[in-house]
């Protein structure tokens, strides 16, 4: 009789697990900090796209200890580096501030380029966005053009204002490249807000799209197998409404779900 029990039991448990759905994989995103209040805060539309493509968002609080960073990263599946109000410190390309320069908050920059390089000695995706393709170019050793505006002759406007998730100008999408590939568009229409742009590229990481000025839209790993893609718009303003925008988080999504079964 206690046989019997046993092997029931024992079958209920296969039975389960057999039927169990498959784990949703966790992505990490990090924060901003209102450094008068001493906040940590980030827009909902980033977890909600996220939770829309299948994964669960899990914040990362803009602390800098390498050691706390380590372990964050280290129960996650892939790494999701949001736009921030803030820009990236010249100092990390080795130029002095333009006058145009943002707020810097040193925090963001150490803790973003922290989890960046955890991220690099675990092989995780990486979905950059805005300021994050910025952190993500200066992590190789890249370097940025401050402002747009100032730097770039013939610059479109790349600071569009409200409605923030209107396509307000085009892109031009290199062929083959990761966007290419779940798009299958060469030419799109995509929000802007941002300032800054890449430069010189970074190590190990090319141009895959550009605006009809020449500034850089998005950009990649050129290491095979490794998802590590960087874009200038914002696709989590505009995944409720954009194909392009949700399958760009569902392609970053199913790689962290892969990354998570190897």
């Amino acid at each position: 009789m206690l046989k019997l029990t046993v092997h029931r039991n024992y079958l209920n448990i296969s039975t389960s697990m057999q039927h169990r759905p498959p784990r949703r994989p966790k992505i990490g995103i990090t924060t901003r900090l209102d450094v008068e209040t001493g906040r940590f805060y980030l827009g909902r539309d980033y977890s909600d796209a996220v939770v829309a493509a299948g994964g669960i968002p899990v914040h990362i609080p803009l602390i800098t200890d390498r050691e706390v960073i380590e372990s964050l990263v280290g129960g996650i599946d892939g790494v999701l580096l949001p736009g921030s109000d803030t820009d990236p410190d010249p100092a990390y390309y080795g130029e002095d501030p333009h006058p145009s320069l943002k707020k810097v908050v040193p925090e963001k920059d150490e803790t973003d380029l922290a989890v960046l390089a955890a991220a690099e000695e675990r092989s995780l995706p990486v979905f950059a966005i805005c300021y994050g393709m910025q952190i993500l170019n200066v992590s190789r050793g890249g370097s940025l053009f401050q402002d747009i505006g100032s730097q770039i002759s013939g610059a479109l406007k790349h600071e569009q204002g409200i409605p923030l998730a209107r396509p307000s100008h085009s892109i031009r999408v290199a062929s083959g490249s990761p966007i290419d590939l779940v798009d299958g568009n060469g030419s799109r229409r995509v929000n802007s807000h941002h300032h800054q742009s890449v430069k010189d590229v970074g190590r190990g990481l090319e141009p895959i799209a550009w605006a009809n000025d020449g500034v850089i839209e998005a950009i990649s790993d050129t290491r095979k197998g490794r998802f590590v893609v960087g874009v200038q718009w914002h696709p989590e303003l505009s995944f409720r409404t954009d194909e392009l925008s949700r399958r760009l988080f569902a392609r970053f999504v199913n790689e962290c779900s892969i990354n998570d079964e190897t």
